[in-house]
């Protein structure tokens, strides 16, 4: 199949101009802001009696329970082939040590002319972790979420999956929960999840923070719980990659990587960006051979009909200047001298550098997390980091004769905004 094909060539407008000629983001917030709503509202108000309802029409499932037994959680370990065991495990760990890395400790305290101030850490006491299901599992999203939580201190970590269609939650995404230390499992998708999580419900305890990525109505949920609870990360939503790729890149490491996202399934984006007319063509019939060859094919033809892209440019910065217009999740320099690129990439949730680094080795086990912004929200937020779990909170200590010199600059600050008391507060505790 061939992709959606745009020729920038000579193109010498502004990055303004450049973001208004490239196709934009669909407006996910107005395709589902009403759906979502009312799913929000119901949860709230019914709880658990909603979630089994919304999990029936939904997910095609009747449910008693909603949590997965302990037991049955801790014993999928065991169920799982030993080969994915070790494989999670070592994920798991790389995931660890990466966020152990990332944390910076308690810094030195600031002290200034007899004002001392420390910074203190402290991590929310419950998180809420999301992992998308329906067309595939995502155990490894399981660990994403949950290991920077632990790793971060969080007290108690809760995980809502889609049931499949027996109710059941599958082993690989149970094994990778007991891997991560989750305390509990609820067998909750979509939307009405992130409601149970915000909210709380008879079965469902109501987090401090909710993570994990998911379809367009989990993360407009998630938009919309803001404020009742933190969102750790920007609209992590359908997955998107920029693939830049020169006349020397393999047109099937290419074709690969662009297929690779669409198989998350629909409002996903591929973009080729190339200056290789020829690399192209040779690329649009590895991807037709790749989605023929797929037991996915129906979803990846549709996804990429309606979300894949070529663009071709005149050369690598100008492929570079693309990708900032786009701020994918994903940016893949398919290309020789990947590093020297880099000073110019300013929008991006990740970047792989060279053909040797496919994404799908930082959805796995690089250690940064695969929760990543999408939907242009890489101009300004960015991967989920262990420090999302965690709050800043600073403690101030002034000494006597600090107070003594900086209380009358307080005091009339104080008088000049009109609050009598806080001026009052320093200028009672001045020496008399």
């Amino acid at each position: 199949m061939d992709l959606t094909r745009l020729d920038l060539r000579g193109f010498a407008g502004s990055p303004a101009e450049l973001r208004a000629a490239l196709p934009a983001p669909v407006d996910e917030q107005e395709r589902s802001a009403g759906a979502v709503a009312a799913i929000l509202a119901d949860v709230r108000q019914r709880g658990d009696a909603a979630l089994r309802e919304l999990t029936a029409r939904f997910d095609g499932v009747e449910l008693d329970a909603l949590q997965v037994p302990p037991a049955e959680v801790a014993a999928a370990t065991d169920r799982v082939a030993p080969e994915v065991r070790s494989a999670l495990a070592t994920a798991a760990e790389r995931i660890a040590a990466y966020h152990r890395h990332d944390l910076s400790p308690d810094p030195e305290p600031f002290v200034s002319g007899g004002v001392t101030v420390r910074g203190l850490w402290r991590p929310v006491e419950r998180a809420g972790c999301y992992a998308p299901g329906g067309r595939a599992r995502y155990p490894s999203t399981v660990l994403m979420c949950a290991v920077p939580a632990r790793v971060a201190g969080v007290d108690e970590v809760v995980l809502c999956v889609p049931p499949g269609p027996d109710g059941r939650v599958d082993d690989v995404s149970l094994a990778a929960a007991a891997i991560a230390g989750v305390d509990a499992v609820f067998r909750v998708g979509g939307a009405q999840a992130i409601g149970a999580m915000a909210y709380g419900t008879e079965s469902v305890p109501a987090v401090d923070v909710v993570v994990g990525p998911g379809n367009r109505f989990v993360a407009e949920a998630k938009r919309q719980v803001s404020g009742v609870v933190g969102v750790a990360s920007a609209f992590a939503g359908p997955s998107e990659v920029v693939v830049v790729a020169g006349p020397d890149t393999p047109a099937r490491l290419a074709a690969v990587d662009l297929v690779v996202q669409a198989e998350h399934g629909p409002d996903g984006l591929a973009w080729l960006v190339t200056w290789s007319p020829e690399l192209a063509d040779q690329v649009d019939a590895v991807v037709a051979d790749i989605v023929a060859a797929s037991p996915r094919r129906d979803d990846l033809a549709s996804t990429l009909a309606t979300g894949g892209y070529t663009v071709l440019v005149d050369g690598p910065e100008q492929a570079v200047a693309v990708s900032n217009a786009v701020a994918p999740e994903h940016l893949e320099l398919l290309v020789d001298g990947a590093v020297d690129l880099l000073g110019a990439v300013r929008s991006a949730g990740a970047v792989f550098l060279g053909p040797t680094s496919p994404a799908s080795v930082g959805d796995y086990l690089a250690g940064p997390n695969h929760v990543l912004p999408t939907n242009r929200t890489a101009r300004f937020a960015s991967a989920l980091r262990a420090d999302d779990f965690r709050k800043h909170i600073h403690a101030v200590e002034v000494d006597e004769e600090a107070l003594a010199t900086l209380g009358p600059a307080v005091a009339a600050l104080a008088d000049a905004e009109g609050l009598p008391a806080h001026a009052a507060s320093v200028r009672w505790r001045e020496p008399r």
